[in-house]
């Protein structure tokens, strides 16, 4: 079953989640560079969490970011 991205934004830490499930001990992690973290899956390596760090500071710069990941959008049909 494909889960929904949840985002979240800490104010504080300045810092941008995107989460398919909570964070849990067991991940793996690893900084893709630029300052963006991905948490995997242990067993499947699948990418589960994303943390991208300095995001307010992101925002504020004239030029466009993008995640060095790939992504499969579908719209989620209403039950």
């Amino acid at each position: 079953m494909e889960k929904k991205l949840v985002f979240q934004y800490d104010r504080e830490a300045d810092i941008l989640y995107i989460n398919k499930v909570s964070p849990y001990a067991d991940q793996d992690s690893e900084e893709l560079g630029n300052e963006i973290i991905a948490r995997f899956n242990p067993e499947t390596r699948e990418i589960e969490n994303l943390e991208i760090l300095f995001f307010s500071t992101r925002l504020l710069r004239q030029e466009l970011f993008s995640l060095p990941i790939d992504a499969e959008l579908r719209l989620v049909q209403a039950s």
